[in-house]
C-alpha cells in the first residue's frame, strides 16, 4: 500500500514587475507547487522513515515537473523546498522532504550544483511558511537570495503534511547589492 495519499494540490505563480523602481524588462516569476498528503505516521512514533522518504521521490518529481512546465526548464534560476507538518506529526516527518524534494528537482533540472535551501515547521491548519530561495548553480549569487510564501488555507490538517517545491526564473527585481553574479560563476562547486 502506498504511503502517499494526496488530498489536494496547488500551483501558485507570483509575477513581480517592479519593487518601486522602473518596471523590469522581464518580470520575475516565482512559482510554488504544493501537495497535501495524509501523514502515515501522525499520532505515533515511527523509527524508520526511510521508506517514506524513498516513496516521496515520485511526489517530488511530479511537483518539479509541474514547475518546469510552468516556467520552462531553461528559465529556472532559483529554487527551494518546504514542508508544513500538521500538529499530530513531528518535524522529522517534514525533514524527509530534504532528500526527496531536493533529489527530484535536481533530476528534473539536470543536476544543478547548489544545495537546495529549505524550511519546515509543525503548525496548525492555514499556516504560511516563508521559504528561502537561491541560485541553482552557486549558493553565493547574492542577487538570487529571495523568499516565497507557501501554504494552503485549509492545510495541513492535524494528520496531514503539506510538501512544497518553489522555483523562480530570475533573481530579485532591482538587485543592486554587488557580490558574485551568475555570469561570474566559475568554480562550479555549488557555491561559487
Amino acid at each position: 500500500m502506498s504511503l502517499i495519499a494526496i488530498r489536494k494540490r496547488s500551483l501558485t505563480i507570483e509575477t513581480v514587475y517592479h519593487e518601486g523602481g522602473p518596471p523590469a524588462d522581464t518580470p520575475l516569476r516565482v512559482a510554488s507547487a504544493c501537495a497535501v498528503i495524509r501523514n502515515p505516521y501522525a499520532g505515533r512514533y515511527e523509527p524508520d522513515l526511510l521508506p517514506f522518504m524513498a516513496e516521496l521521490r515520485s511526489l517530488g518529481t511530479l511537483l518539479a515537473e509541474e514547475l518546469v512546465a510552468t516556467l520552462g526548464k531553461d528559465n529556472v534560476q532559483a529554487y527551494s523546498k518546504a514542508a508544513i507538518v500538521g500538529v499530530n506529526g513531528e518535524l522529522e516527518h517534514g525533514a524527509v522532504w530534504h532528500e526527496a524534494g531536493g533529489w527530484a528537482m535536481r533530476q528534473v533540472l539536470g543536476e544543478p550544483k547548489a544545495i537546495v535551501p529549505a524550511a519546515k515547521a509543525v503548525a496548525a491548519t492555514g499556516y504560511r511558511l516563508m521559504v528561502p530561495l537561491h541560485y541553482i548553480h552557486a549558493a553565493y549569487v547574492r542577487s538570487h537570495f529571495n523568499s516565497a510564501e507557501v501554504g494552503i488555507q485549509d492545510a495541513p490538517r492535524p494528520d496531514e503534511i503539506l510538501f512544497a517545491l518553489v522555483m523562480a526564473d530570475g533573481g530579485r527585481i532591482h538587485s543592486r547589492l554587488g557580490g558574485l553574479t551568475r555570469e561570474q560563476v566559475s568554480v562550479h562547486d555549488g557555491q561559487r
